[in-house]
């Protein structure tokens, strides 16, 4: 994994939090002062809570596990997407569905209407339909792609989910907390800690914040991945989501 430079935290403004007025007081722990009406993160327990978030996803990716990027708002998409495709990992950019996890089959069942869709395209088939049946087909294709093509080959529960802003992303938090799948958040200063399990305090409303972190969080899945045999047999897929999360201590 690669060091964490604390000048570049700095830099990115990861230490600016919300409003004062806007704050959770379960942050309390995480909060240095406050400067001008605006919280200050305590820029040590951001890099405490990134080093365990790290070392989890190092873990859990060395086991050949999945993991969950998902990070909707705009100052998040993007990145998301982009760090989750550099990690090999599925990603959620655009929205989360109701039931993207807790009503997995359905979800999947869509994702098999897409690739039906991609290969009528790809075939010449679409030719055959009338105008008006191409144009209904084009749009649902889009539509299907836009919201689940980022997850298009999660074909099992993830172990873990790496969420940006989990007040934002309180369906995919909720479902995740039901199923039992770890959350890895960064959390700024109007979040509940209680409800991920590795918090890393941070601004996510910054760009360059989100990047940061995010990178971060993507090289320690990279690194976990590169520890992987190559000649490792997948199980099937049934057993392997009942598989336990491992933990750090």
């Amino acid at each position: 994994m690669a060091d964490i430079n604390v000048k570049d935290i700095l830099d990115a403004g990861v230490h600016f939090g919300h409003p004062a007025a806007r704050w959770n007081p379960k942050m309390r722990p995480y909060i240095y002062g406050r400067r001008n009406r605006i919280h200050i993160i305590d820029l040590k327990e951001t890099v405490r809570g990134l080093i365990r978030a790290q070392r989890y996803l190092e873990k859990v990716s060395s086991q050949g596990s999945l993991v969950l990027f998902v990070g909707t708002k705009r100052q998040a998409a993007a990145t998301v997407k982009e760090c989750a495709l550099a990690c090999g990992m599925p990603y959620v950019s655009e929205r989360w569905l109701g039931g993207m996890l807790t009503n997995y089959r359905t979800i999947r069942n869509r994702i098999k209407k897409l690739e039906e869709l991609e290969a009528i395209q790809e075939s010449g088939d679409m030719a055959s339909f009338s105008k008006k049946a191409q144009s209904k087909m084009l749009r649902e294709y889009k539509k299907i792609n836009r919201n689940l093509g980022g997850i298009r080959d999660l074909n099992r529960l993830p172990e873990a989910l790496v969420v940006i802003d989990p007040t934002k992303e309180h369906n995919a938090v909720h479902e995740a907390r039901l199923l039992g799948i770890k959350i890895v958040a960064l959390i700024d200063t109007d979040s509940d800690p209680d409800l991920v399990d590795l918090p890393v305090p941070g601004n996510d409303d910054s760009m360059r914040s989100v990047r940061l972190i995010t990178t971060h969080l993507s090289n320690a899945i990279i690194s976990g991945k590169s520890k992987l045999p190559q000649d490792k047999e997948r199980s099937n897929p049934a057993e392997d989501s009942m598989k336990p999360v491992p933990t750090i201590s």
